[in-house]
C-alpha cells in the first residue's frame, strides 16, 4: 500500500498513528530531494560530456566537407556528381546536428535541470521549513498544557481562566501549524507526480527530436509524448480539482474542529493523562497516554507517548473498565479528572485527566456517563440545507417534471448543468416542487428559466438522505473503475446497477437516459460525457464521511457515471445474465488512430517545451470559454470512462485504454494543440522520413485502395469529430462508399448523407 492519506480530523487528536503517517510523508520527500540532487549532478556530467562530442563531431564534419572527388575528363556523370556532392551533404548534415545539439544542450538546462532544481529548493525545502516550525510548535503546546494541567485548582478563578486562554489560542495556533502542514505535506506529494516527470518529458522529447532516427521512430514517440501528455494533463487537472475539494474540507473543519472528532460507534479515542502512583515520598506522577476505549468490551487501551521524546511509543496497557465517575477538584487538585474502577485489579481505582473541559465531557459520555453531549456522526445534505428530499412518488414526479422541461426548453443551452442558478431561486423552487399541495408544469412554466431547473434537479439528488447509488454500494461501484478492462468495467457497473434498490434505479435510468441526449447536443450545448461526469460524480454516489482518501477518488466516480451515460440502454435494459466474482481482470486497449504523416521540409528541429504548451485549455464558465474548447478541465473531450487508471510510459506500449483510440489532428489550427507541441510535431519529420518507409508506406496505400475501394465499413469505436472534415459516428455506425483518403490513416466515407473522413482503425470493413 502507498503513503496513508493525512487526514485533518486527526490534527486534532494528533495521535501516534498520525505521527507516524506524518514521518512516513516525510521520509518520502527526503528520498525525492536525493534523487533529485543526484540526478541534478549526473545532468551536468551527461552535459559536460555532450560538448566534448560536439567539439569531435564537427571536426568530424569538417573533414568531410574539406575533402572533395576528382573525376577523369572534362565532365562529371550523374553517378560521379551524387558521390561527390555526398560529402559535402554528409558535412551540413552534421553540422546542423551539431546546431541542434548546442540547442539541446541549453534546451536540457532550461526544461530539466533548472526546473528539477527549482521545485527541490522551492517545494522540497519550503516542506523542510515547516517541518522544523511544526516541531517547533508542538514542543510550545504540549509544554504550555502540562504546564496548565499542573496549575492548582485552588489558585484564584481569573489566574485559572487567563492560563485556561493562554493554552487555548496556543492549541488553536498548534492546530492551525498543524493543518497547513498537513495540507501542505500531501500537495507536495501530488505535485511531485507531474513536476517531476514532466521535466523528464521534455528531457526524453529533446532527445529523440535531436535523433530522429527515421520516421517510424518519430513516429513512435510521437505516440508516447501524447500518452505521457495526457496522463500529466488529467493528474493536474484532479490534483487542481481534489486539492479545492481538499482546501473546501479544511475550511470546514477550521469552522467546526468538534462535528470532525473521529468517533464510532466501536470506539473512542484520545490522550487522556494518567496518574502513577509512587512509593513514599515520591508521591504521584502524570503520564501521558494515547487511548482508546472499546465500548461494547469497556476496555481501554492505553499507550505511552511523549511528542518531545521523538514520537517514541512506550509501553502499552489495556484494562477493563467497571465504571467510570466524575472527580471534583475537592478530592483532587486538578481539573479535568475521572475515576475509573478496574475490574481486572478489584480495589483499584484509576484517575485520569482529560485535556480540557469539552474533552471531559466526551470521555465521561463515551465510557458511560450520566452527562448527555451530542457528537456528530456524519453530515447530511437534506439537514444541512433544511430540505426533507425523499425518493417517493413525489420525488420521482419532480426528476421527470424537471428533465422534460429541459429537454424542451433548454437542451441546446451552452453549460447546460454546468452553469448554475440562484441560490434562493434553487432552494425555492426545490421546496416548491417537494411539497403535495404544489401543482406545476416546469416545461410550461416560464417562472422558471432552465438553469434554475436543472440546478435544483442537481440539489434534490444532494439532498437525498442516501445518494442515489447508496452508501452501501460506493465502494463496489468505485473498485471497476481503478481497474480492468473496459468490458469488464461495463459488466462489472452493469451487475451493481441491478443490485439498487427498485426506485433508485428506476430513477438513476430516467436521468442516465436524459444525460445520454443531453451528451448527444453537445456540439450546441458543450457539454461532453466526460463534462457530465464531473458534474453529476459526487452529487449520485459519495462515502458516507468526507475525508482526504475520498476525496481522492473523484475521478473514479467520474469514470462510473460516463460509463453510465455511455452505456445507459444496456445496462438499463435488462439484469445481466452473470456477474464476475471480480471486475478486475486483464488490460485490454483499443488502437491508436493513426497521425497525419508530416512532409519533410529544411527547417531547424524543434525543441519541445512544457512550459509554452497551453494544457489548461478549459477556464471558469463565466468567461464563456471554458466550455467552447476541444478539452475539459478533467481531460481530454472523450469520456475517459474505460481508460486505464494510466497510459503506458513505454515507447512499445503507446496506446490508451479507452473505448475510442487516440486521434490527430489534421489541421494545424487545432486547438487542443500549442504553438510549441505543433513544432515539435512538425519537427518529428524533419530528418526521419526514410526511402525504404516511404517505398513501405507507398505499398500499403496500394494493397489498401484494392481492398476498399467504394466498399462498406461498420465502426468498431465511437469518435467524435475533432474538424468540420470528420464524422462523428456510434459503435455499429454503417458507411458507404468507402475510399481510401489522401490523409495516410484516413478514410473516406458516408454516413447519413454526409461525406468524410473516418478514421482507419475505428472501422472494419464489411
Amino acid at each position: 500500500m502507498g503513503l496513508h492519506p493525512l487526514e485533518f480530523s486527526e490534527c486534532y487528536l494528533d495521535s501516534p498513528c498520525f505521527r507516524e503517517k506524518i514521518k512516513a510523508h516525510e521520509a518520502e520527500l527526503d528520498k525525492t530531494n536525493r534523487f533529485i540532487k543526484e540526478l541534478y549532478k549526473d545532468g551536468k556530467n551527461l552535459i559536460n560530456a555532450t560538448k566534448q562530442l560536439g567539439m569531435a563531431q564537427r571536426k568530424f564534419a569538417q573533414c568531410l566537407g574539406e575533402f572533395q572527388f576528382e573525376y577523369i575528363g572534362d565532365a562529371k556523370t550523374d553517378d560521379e556528381r551524387c558521390i561527390d556532392e555526398s560529402l559535402q551533404e554528409f558535412s551540413s548534415f552534421l553540422k546542423n546536428l551539431e546546431d541542434q545539439r548546442e540547442l539541446m544542450m541549453r534546451n536540457i538546462t532550461e526544461t530539466l535541470m533548472k526546473p528539477l532544481e527549482k521545485f527541490r529548493k522551492d517545494h522540497l525545502g519550503t516542506a523542510r521549513a515547516e517541518r522544523k516550525k511544526y516541531e517547533k510548535e508542538t514542543e510550545k503546546y504540549y509544554s504550555s498544557l502540562e504546564k496548565l494541567l499542573n496549575l492548582s485548582a485552588k489558585k484564584k478563578e481569573p489566574q485559572l481562566q487567563e492560563a485556561d486562554v493562554q493554552v487555548e489560542t496556543m492549541r488553536q495556533h498548534f492546530q492551525e501549524e498543524s493543518l497547513d502542514y498537513v495540507c501542505k505535506l500531501q500537495e507536495i506529494q501530488e505535485r511531485k507526480k507531474f513536476e517531476c516527470v514532466e521535466p523528464m518529458l521534455a528531457f526524453f522529447q529533446t532527445v529523440f527530436t535531436f535523433y530522429h532516427q527515421g520516421f517510424e521512430l518519430a513516429k513512435d514517440f510521437d505516440h508516447y509524448k501524447r500518452a505521457l501528455q495526457i496522463n500529466i494533463q488529467n493528474t493536474r487537472g484532479r490534483f487542481e480539482g481534489a486539492r479545492s475539494e481538499v482546501y473546501e474540507l479544511m475550511k470546514r473543519i477550521r469552522e467546526a474542529p468538534q462535528e470532525y472528532r473521529q468517533t464510532s460507534a466501536i470506539s473512542c479515542e484520545g490522550y487522556l493523562y494518567v496518574q502513577e502512583k509512587r512509593p513514599p515520598p515520591f508521591g504521584s506522577s502524570w503520564v501521558k497516554r494515547y487511548s482508546t476505549f472499546v465500548k461494547e468490551q469497556k476496555i481501554l487501551h492505553m499507550v505511552t507517548f511523549d511528542h518531545r521524546s521523538g514520537g517514541k511509543i512506550g509501553e502499552k496497557e489495556s484494562v477493563t473498565l467497571k465504571s467510570c465517575v466524575r472527580k471534583t477538584t475537592d478530592m483532587l487538585d486538578r481539573r479535568f479528572c475521572l475515576e475509573l474502577d478496574i475490574t481486572d485489579r478489584p480495589g483499584t481505582v484509576l484517575t485520569v485527566q482529560a485535556l480540557s473541559e469539552d474533552d471531559h465531557k466526551f470521555w465521561i459520555q463515551a465510557m458511560g456517563g450520566k452527562e448527555p453531549i451530542g457528537h456528530y456522526l456524519g453530515r447530511t445534505y437534506s439537514k444541512e440545507r433544511g430540505i426533507d428530499a425523499q425518493l417517493d412518488e413525489l420525488g420521482l414526479s419532480f426528476v421527470k417534471n424537471s428533465i422534460s422541461a429541459i429537454e424542451t426548453r433548454g437542451i441546446n443551452d451552452q453549460g447546460l448543468y454546468r452553469v448554475v442558478g440562484v441560490s434562493s431561486k434553487v432552494q425555492k423552487l426545490l421546496s416548491m416542487m417537494i411539497d403535495e399541495k404544489t401543482v406545476m408544469d416546469l416545461t410550461t412554466s416560464e417562472d422558471w428559466d432552465v438553469k434554475t431547473i436543472t440546478s435544483t434537479l442537481k440539489l434534490y439528488l444532494r439532498s437525498l438522505p442516501e445518494p442515489l447509488m447508496t452508501y452501501g454500494l460506493y465502494k463496489e461501484f468505485i473498485s471497476p473503475a481503478k481497474s480492468g478492462s473496459p468490458e469488464s468495467r461495463i459488466q462489472a457497473v452493469h451487475c451493481l446497477v441491478h443490485k439498487l434498490p427498485e426506485r433508485n434505479r428506476q430513477v438513476l435510468g430516467l436521468l442516465m437516459k436524459h444525460l445520454a441526449n443531453v451528451a448527444a447536443h453537445s456540439k450546441q450545448n458543450l457539454m461532453t460525457v466526460a463534462n457530465l461526469g464531473v458534474v453529476f460524480g459526487p452529487t449520485l454516489m459519495r462515502p458516507q464521511e468526507e475525508t482526504v482518501a475520498a476525496i481522492m477518488d473523484l475521478k473514479f466516480q467520474n469514470i462510473v457515471v460516463e460509463i453510465l451515460i455511455e452505456q445507459n440502454e444496456k445496462i438499463f435494459a435488462d439484469a445481466p445474465e452473470s456477474c464476475p466474482l471480480s471486475p478486475a481482470a486483464p488490460m485490454f486497449t483499443a488502437p491508436t488512430r493513426q497521425s497525419k504523416k508530416l512532409s519533410r521540409q529544411n527547417r531547424p528541429l524543434a525543441v519541445y517545451n512544457p512550459q509554452a504548451l497551453d494544457i489548461q485549455n478549459v477556464s471558469a464558465v463565466a468567461d464563456g470559454s471554458s466550455l467552447a474548447t476541444d478539452e475539459t478541465s478533467m481531460g481530454s473531450n472523450e469520456s475517459v470512462s474505460s481508460q486505464s487508471s494510466s497510459a503506458s510510459a513505454s515507447e512499445t506500449s503507446t496506446e490508451r485504454s479507452d473505448h475510442a483510440p487516440v486521434k490527430s489532428s489534421l489541421s494545424s489550427g487545432s486547438n487542443s494543440r500549442s504553438p510549441a507541441a505543433e513544432a515539435s510535431l512538425s519537427s518529428a519529420g524533419a530528418l526521419g522520413e526514410s526511402q525504404p518507409a516511404a517505398t513501405t508506406a507507398a505499398c500499403d496505400k496500394e494493397k489498401l485502395e484494392e481492398s476498399v475501394t467504394s466498399r462498406k465499413a461498420k465502426a468498431v469505436y465511437p469518435c467524435e469529430a475533432e474538424h468540420d472534415s470528420e464524422l462523428s459516428f456510434q459503435v455499429g455506425a454503417i458507411f458507404n462508399a468507402v475510399t481510401p483518403s489522401r490523409e495516410p490513416g484516413w478514410l473516406e466515407g458516408e454516413l447519413e448523407g454526409k461525406r468524410g473522413l473516418i478514421p482507419e482503425n475505428y472501422v472494419e470493413m464489411l
